[in-house]
């Protein structure tokens, strides 16, 4: 694997424009919600590529657990695009609680899909090797991540399976993010929630993200209860504030049938604005809207280089060499 030298100090754009910045986090939770539709609902569209922004609506069943899924994509995207606003916190969660060495700060979404088919999302000669090692806190040799891929997806499914699991990593099939850094692939299992009382630990799990919590500050802390890493993602002006109002934007939005909701319930004139763009492009697949919205999402808050066209789904996958994506499930299934 070619090291890649990249140093997070280098990501320092803060928020400069709320249009910019809501548009980049709208993009996570449009794919998270379109990737947690139903296999058949998404058949009868034509496949995964070809259902257009305006049947989303349609498609679409709200649950309790979507906010969640959601949350998880806009976190993942947000590493892998060098939000400074997530990708400072975990890089710092890594390094100094975890010694994991190295700075381009990753993310691989890890989880399984409704269906019960299995997919990461990303080409998995770009993530992981031979050599990506798996760091667990125990004093022994880290094991290969690519090689316990497919027993902790199948552990997932199948409470059998998990006892078979080695017991450094036993709990890992839990595992929502595999964060780590690309250019010495290390890696550590992730857990993300959306609500901080459901944050659980498991052995192999390292990390929790979760929102942080209204008047306990936002330090990065060590839960010997749960043996995690608890790094809390800001509100006032941080990631918190924008993923939820990218979260309202696109409800009202699906709610309004794909069309521009009242101006009762977006009374602000950015959060309209983001719901303007959606609105003109109703008509286009839902992963060409995603990539459409790239080039005005806010410069260096999210780096440009993501192709949502090249990912595997349970309907099979959209490019041949893509085979590497496990997405996460619903609670209302």
């Amino acid at each position: 694997m070619n090291a890649i030298n990249l140093r997070v100090e280098a990501q320092t754009s803060a928020v400069h424009d709320e249009v910019m910045a809501l548009t980049a986090v709208v993009r996570p939770i449009l794919q998270g919600l379109l990737f947690a539709l139903k296999h058949e609902v998404v058949e009868q569209a034509g496949g995964i590529e070809n259902l257009p922004l305006f049947m989303l609506p349609r498609a679409y069943r709200a649950g309790s657990g979507d906010c969640g899924i959601c949350f998880e994509y806009a976190v993942h995207d947000a590493i892998n695009r060098k939000d400074p606003l997530v990708v400072e916190r975990v890089h710092d969660s890594l390094s100094r609680f975890c010694n994991v060495p190295g700075y381009d700060t990753s993310s691989i979404l890890f989880g399984a899909e409704k269906t019960g088919a299995l997919k990461i999302i990303g080409d998995p000669r770009q993530l992981l090797t031979e050599n990506s090692r798996l760091l667990t806190g125990i004093r022994a040799q880290p094991p290969k991540l690519i090689d316990h891929i497919s027993a902790l997806t199948t552990a997932f499914r199948q409470q059998a399976q998990r006892e078979l699991l080695p017991s450094s990593i036993s709990g890992l099939w839990k595992a929502d993010l595999f964060l780590g850094n690309r250019d010495t692939d290390k890696w550590v299992g992730t857990t993300v929630k959306i609500n901080r009382n459901q944050l659980e630990g498991a052995p192999g799990l390292r990390i929790g993200i979760v929102p942080a919590a209204h008047g306990r500050g936002d330090t990065i802390t060590v839960d010997s209860s749960k043996n995690l890493i608890v790094c809390p993602l800001p509100y006032d002006g941080a990631f918190m504030e924008i993923f939820y109002c990218a979260w309202r934007i696109v409800q009202y939005f699906l709610a309004a049938d794909a069309k521009m909701p009242p101006y009762q319930h977006l009374p602000i004139g950015s959060h309209r604005n983001v719901a303007q763009h959606l609105y003109e492009r109703r008509n286009f697949p839902v992963l060409q809207v995603i990539d459409s919205l790239i080039p005005i999402a806010q410069p260096g808050l999210i780096e440009t280089q993501q192709r949502v066209e090249n990912t595997s789904t349970a309907m099979g996958p959209v490019e041949d060499e893509v085979n590497t994506l496990i997405a996460p499930q619903p609670l209302n299934v």
